[in-house]
């Protein structure tokens, strides 16, 4: 037997927010908060395949990213335009290196991801 997949987590400070963010850059509408038996509160994506789920933690994140996300434009849309899109609702462009075909970013939590040119 072998193991599938069930969520990516995300450690953050606002579980709320960060999920806001992310589901509307996903195009994602589904939204559930919820309480562990130590009144922790999640948030998650419920209609992300695989879930997105965030999960407050009392420390800031230090160092790198070991895991990211890569993302890219809706057919027809194009890299720049979904940077701008991405920009508009709180993340910040971080690296635009010459000769690679993505643009780092960070989510308004200072999580990295990838925008990923469009497909042809």
């Amino acid at each position: 037997m072998t193991s599938r997949l069930v969520a990516v987590v995300v450690d953050c400070t606002d579980a709320d927010a960060l999920a806001r963010f992310w589901a509307a850059a996903l195009g994602h509408h589904s939204i559930r908060a919820w309480d562990d038996d130590h009144g922790t509160t999640y948030a998650q994506i419920d209609d992300a395949v695989p879930l997105l789920l965030f999960q407050p933690v009392g420390e800031p994140r230090t160092g790198k990213n070991r895991l990211h996300l890569d993302v890219a434009p809706q057919p027809g849309g194009t890299q720049r335009g979904e940077v701008r899109r991405l920009t508009a609702l709180g993340a910040t462009v971080l690296d635009e290196a010459p000769g690679l075909p993505w643009i780092v970013m960070a989510d308004p939590e200072g999580n990295e991801f990838c925008v990923l040119p469009a497909e042809d």
